[in-house]
């Protein structure tokens, strides 16, 4: 086996360790079991075990930011100016959506990998999560306030939130709704949910701001 298969098994095996047992209960020594590897081999292509947790959330990280970003840039570039706000928000969660129903991009995995990380009591992987999202987080921020003006920066981001809130919703629930909905809703269909949930969301962007409550500032 080469450098660059031990290196992808290692990173295969760790992802899935991490979502299904959680990263604290995970050890190197499970994850070089099952890999077939040596602790030596862990050491020198990540170095500790919190490098190899940052390699893992990189590798499927890394392409949905640039996926994302590219969707952005060509929206604006084709316009010419600020883009419209319905494919903003079809190119901020359309990626996501859809690599987490694509097998060959792990995607299935690595989203329960990222539900662990966001109940993760550590803020150290919190922190790293969040730091590997920010580029992103900060474009499309401004790209939604320029094509809402009329709402104020922190308006703008509690919008955002909601938005990703609802999309991790249903990434996380895509296996159950079949289920308890008597499969009327099958987030399985990934174009079909974009359908439902780009228009959704985009009320809710498009949605005035609210008023200050009296006696309170806004």
């Amino acid at each position: 086996m080469d450098e660059k298969d031990t290196k992808v098994r290692i990173l295969d095996t760790a992802e899935k360790l991490f979502a299904d047992n959680g990263f604290a209960a995970t050890s190197l020594r499970q994850i070089t079991a099952d890999a077939a590897v040596n602790l030596a081999a862990v050491h020198y292509h990540f170095g500790s075990k919190d490098d190899l947790i940052r390699a893992v959330f990189a590798r499927r990280i890394g392409p949905l930011n640039r996926e994302r970003l590219e969707l952005l840039d060509r929206l604006e570039e084709n316009r010419g100016g600020p883009a419209e706000l319905r494919p903003i928000i079809e190119a901020f969660i359309g990626p996501p959506l859809r690599m987490s129903q694509d097998s060959r991009r792990g995607g299935r995995v690595f989203m329960r990998l990222l539900g662990h990380a966001m109940n993760q009591p550590s803020d150290k992987i919190r922190g790293e999560l969040v730091g590997q999202f920010r580029e992103v987080g900060q474009r499309f921020r401004q790209a939604f306030a320029r094509v809402r003006p009329g709402l104020s920066e922190t308006e703008v981001l509690w919008r955002m939130l909601f938005m990703i809130g609802a999309m991790a919703h249903t990434m996380s629930m895509a296996d159950q709704l079949p289920k308890i909905t008597d499969g009327m809703c099958d987030p399985r269909d990934t174009e079909a949910l974009l359908d439902r949930l780009v228009p959704f969301l985009t009320a809710g962007m498009e949605a005035p701001a609210p008023e200050p409550a009296a006696g309170r500032s806004a």
